[in-house]
């Protein structure tokens, strides 16, 4: 008699497969409850939208100093003419993202590494390795820049006072970002239960290799939002080397800015950061968003 009854409760027909199963009454005015909260919600939300953001562009649009607003920063004409150079300068600092990027993945590594490090002979570089974090998170870029930029010229030592100014911007900017992304990856690490250690200790895995192949993969997957949030800010902060003379979208901007006395260049440039940055931090949300999914599956969160 069990066998002919539905999910459900109710009698099945004799012959009729399992999952033949239809929702209840009960169900279908559920699912009808949450499809019309969606749309209210939905319709709460555009409605908010639109008497917000059409409210602020009516008060920017009717103000007085709008035309001449509109005239200085957003001339379209003029900003396809000074589209090419702006681009040429931003090239150069996504060039710059990626050196860096590099650079400074391997710096913090080994900074992470060196203040997580329990090893007595190991004292000295965790101690250089406080220090040195201390210092660059103390100091801001711009002020790292500059001593970098225009320290090293004056000391003029062989093949590094000669340096171009890229590699000088470069170096400054590897030098601060290592010393916040090194934090981020030693909160990873230490975020790793220490029975992680321990297990892998017990499968013959020496320190080394437990770093390696267990306790890494768990801290960075760990902070993979902060990782890329970093990212980001790099992105935007290549622009500081221009106070070195690096031609990059925003001396680019600056120059052609100061040749008409009108800032679109500068808008055009922000633009082009915008194309990278904003899809980079939809990114980040969806990872972010994603770890969340995965931790209250487990029951962590």
């Amino acid at each position: 008699m069990s066998d002919d009854l539905d999910p459900g409760g109710s009698a099945a027909a004799p012959g009729v497969a399992a999952d033949a199963w239809s929702p209840s009454a009960h169900e279908l005015a559920r699912r009808a409850s949450r499809r019309s909260q969606n749309r209210s919600r939905i319709t709460v939300a555009v409605l908010s939208s639109v008497v917000v953001i059409g409210g602020l562009a009516f008060v920017i649009t009717t103000s007085k100093g709008w035309p001449v607003v509109q005239e200085t920063f957003f001339d379209v004409s003029y900003g396809r003419e000074v589209f090419p150079a702006v681009l040429s300068g931003f090239w150069l600092n996504v060039q710059l993202l990626v050196v860096c990027s590099i650079a400074i993945a391997a710096l913090s590594l080994l900074l992470a590494l060196a203040r997580t490090s329990r090893a007595a002979a190991l004292t000295p570089f965790r101690l250089l390795a406080t220090v040195y974090v201390d210092v660059f998170r103390g100091i801001p870029l711009l002020l790292v820049i500059y001593l970098i930029g225009f320290g090293i010229p004056a000391l003029q030592l062989d093949r590094v006072s000669t340096l171009d100014v890229f590699w000088l911007g470069a170096i400054a900017v590897t030098l601060s970002y290592s010393a916040y992304v090194a934090e981020v990856l030693r909160a990873g690490i230490l975020s790793v239960h220490p029975s992680q250690r321990a297990a892998a200790r017990s499968l013959g895995l020496s320190q080394p290799q437990t770093m390696r192949h267990v306790v890494l993969p768990q801290a960075v997957r760990s902070v993979a939002p902060a990782l890329l949030n970093d990212f980001v800010s790099l992105l935007k902060d290549t622009g500081l080397i221009s106070v070195l003379g690096v031609i990059d979208a925003i001396r680019a901007a600056q120059i052609e800015a100061s040749l008409s006395f009108n800032f679109t260049p500068y808008v055009v440039a922000a633009l082009l950061f915008l194309v990278v940055t904003v899809p980079l931090t939809r990114f980040t949300d969806r990872v972010l968003l994603g770890q969340l999914a995965r931790q209250n599956a487990q029951g962590i969160a």
